[in-house]
């Protein structure tokens, strides 16, 4: 059965602002919660279809991928969730009516980004990198509570980490305003953390980075991100981005490369041969006569071979034709007569086609100014 559509879920345009998709969530969330609707298992469905569709649209990320894959973006993306925590949803876009209710649960440790800068060398031969990766891992003397002995209890929500309000027809809870949620709190601080219950340290990583990545790319190292606060949850990943860095040749766009290729005038001008540099090595191409500059060669399958599919990139090579320096007096001469056996034809120019259209714009400037 095909999902539903997200926009459509949530009623909203794709042109939607962050502010407007809020909105609508909160909306729809108030209408279809099951505490307004108990026992509707049509509501509680409804409700859990808004919050998904909320959870990606509401996520830079995930809503850019949502708008160029649909739904498939997702298929294998397990941070896209498809369960509803009602607890869950009044600390979020209904904090501003009912009050903070979110509590402090323990899930896994948070995901780190790093980024690696490599040479396009490196991305077309693939390489095996060495980082240093700081990150937060629980104190050991206080094994992440930031108390130096056991927490205090906390005597207003005696534990619970929540308060019961009633607001209306509602009764929700609330996070405790002394504990924020935790239950207890920290009477004597962790010597070694100053209660953070967490320090700095860093560790050394392979990273192996395949042939024909891309910068924007990432690699996905599970279990190596932040430590959890709770050791019965798993660590998050760390994600490496890749960034290319400027090449002195070639540049890349996806998987084709592009370079200047200059040549003297009188190759541009009689045709000939010449060297072009490929990642497999040194080709000749030839140069057909009164080749232009900016003309563009397009070599087929001299690219580089996509990481995604597998398919080869081109080598394009713009033409730019380049005036000889540092003449000698014969060498002057020699063009100078060149210029001589033309000038016959300078009146229709002949030999240059575009300055006679150069020349011709000029004078149709000049007579639409009326000079």
């Amino acid at each position: 059965m095909a999902k539903k559509d997200y926009y459509d879920i949530l009623n909203i345009n794709k042109n939607a602002t962050e502010i407007e998709v809020k909105r609508a969530y909160k909306r729809l969330a108030i209408k279809f919660h099951p505490d307004r609707n108990p026992g509707d298992k049509n509501a509680e469905n409804k409700f859990k279809e808004i919050k998904q569709a909320y959870e990606v649209l509401s996520d830079a990320k995930k809503r850019a991928a949502y708008d160029q894959y649909g739904h498939a973006a997702f298929e294998q993306d397990s941070s896209t969730t498809t369960t509803t925590d009602f607890s869950d949803i009044f600390g979020d876009v209904f904090g501003d009516i009912f009050g903070n209710s979110r509590t402090n649960k323990t899930t896994r440790g948070a995901d780190l980004q790093y980024i690696i800068n490599i040479s396009l060398e490196e991305s077309i031969k693939g390489i095996i990198k060495e980082i240093q990766v700081p990150f937060l891992k629980n104190c050991t003397y206080c094994k992440g509570t930031g108390s130096k002995g056991p927490l205090q209890q906390c005597y207003t929500c005696h534990g619970q980490g929540q308060i019961h309000m009633s607001q209306g027809f509602f009764t929700v809870q609330q996070t405790c305003p002394k504990c924020h949620g935790k239950g207890s709190f920290i009477k004597n601080v962790c010597f070694s953390c100053t209660g953070k219950g967490k320090i700095e340290v860093h560790k050394k990583l392979s990273v192996k980075i395949p042939s024909g990545i891309n910068t924007g790319d990432r690699i996905r190292l599970h279990g190596e991100g932040e430590t959890a606060n709770n050791t019965k949850f798993s660590s998050g990943d760390l994600y490496i981005e890749i960034r290319i860095l400027k090449h002195f040749l070639f540049v890349r766009e996806e998987n084709n490369l592009s370079c200047i290729l200059p040549i003297s005038f009188t190759t541009a001008a009689l045709g000939g041969e010449i060297d072009v540099p490929t990642i497999n090595g040194i080709i000749k191409i030839k140069i057909p006569p009164e080749t232009q500059t900016g003309k563009i060669f397009r070599i087929r399958n001299k690219g580089i071979r996509s990481i995604k599919n597998g398919v080869i990139g081109d080598l394009l090579c713009t033409i730019k034709v380049e005036t000889p320096i540092s003449l000698n007096n014969v060498q002057k001469n020699i063009l100078y007569n060149l210029e001589q056996s033309m000038i016959h034809n300078t009146l229709n120019n002949v030999y240059y086609p575009k300055i006679k259209k150069f020349l011709q714009n000029i004078k149709l400037f000049f007579r639409n100014l009326n000079i």
